[in-house]
């Protein structure tokens, strides 16, 4: 079985910049990890291959070079090899544009059951990249997943965390699942997994290898925009009753109250 695992790098932390031109994130000088969600299906894959044994797991990323670091992060957990997808034309992707990429990729390694996701990234918190790689690669999309009953070679069988309690649903592969935190406890890389880790080669993919339409890549592939970007000003404004009367004071309070219909 082949498992494909969608990692993100993200700011390690919430001193998040924005260029207020183009609307993007500032992603140079800033201190970078493996998105602390994305661990979860890091670990649920690891936690596959230790049950079925004949299981190969390959984490995939976009981003820039240094975002390799998130593929070695993943294969110290327990992934078996990696893939960076690296190209200046790949910046300033909206989700479509990032999730085209990724199916592009996907497509070109091609062959897996089972592709994993976080259920978002930490620094955008929308969501929806997985369900959008799972619907653009034109595969079933099993979204906010906690636990994985059955997994066979055809069919994958799930409980999905919903509004009030859960739901148990089956599909065949292959399919997308993108997983939430209650799944499991990600564990720590221990020295061998640093090891393999640090010898390892992370593969990487341009626009031309993975043969993606140009215009449907990066910003000029990106059907949304940050047209503005601004810090909000907060004002408040405020009145004052000074008086040595703490009677005037309770009925000047509460006819200020009454005035705004408050009470």
């Amino acid at each position: 079985m082949k498992i494909g695992v969608l990692i993100k790098q993200v700011p390690a932390t919430d001193k998040v910049r924005i260029d207020e031109k183009t609307g993007t994130m500032v992603r140079s000088e800033m201190e970078a990890e493996l998105n602390p969600l994305d661990m979860y299906a890091v670990e649920e894959a690891v936690r596959i291959k230790e049950r079925l044994k004949d299981v190969h797991i390959t984490a995939i990323t976009m981003g820039p070079p240094s975002a390799s670091d998130a593929i070695k992060d993943a294969i110290s957990i327990g992934c078996d090899d990696g893939y960076l997808l690296t190209d200046r034309r790949f910046a300033g992707a909206d989700t479509w544009a990032t999730a085209y990429t990724l199916s592009m990729a996907i497509k070109r390694i091609g062959g897996f059951d089972l592709v994993l996701c976080g259920e978002r990234a930490t620094d955008g918190e929308t969501g929806q990249v997985g369900p959008s790689v799972g619907a653009q690669m034109g595969i079933p999309v099993l979204t906010y997943v906690s636990e994985i009953v059955e997994l066979t070679d055809g069919y994958v069988r799930v409980k999905r965390s919903i509004e009030g309690g859960h739901e148990i649903v089956e599909v065949d592969l292959p399919v997308l699942i993108s997983v939430v935190k209650e799944i499991n406890d990600p564990r720590i890389p221990n020295l061998s997994g640093k090891l393999k880790a640090k010898s390892a080669e992370v593969k990487s993919f341009d626009a031309v290898s993975i043969e993606a339409d140009q215009s449907k890549i990066g910003l000029g592939g990106s059907p949304t925009r940050v047209v503005k970007v601004f810090y909000p000003k907060l004002t408040r404004s405020g009145e004052i009753v000074r008086s040595k009367d703490p009677q005037s004071a309770a009925e000047a309070l509460l006819n200020f109250l009454k005035s705004k219909e408050i009470i």
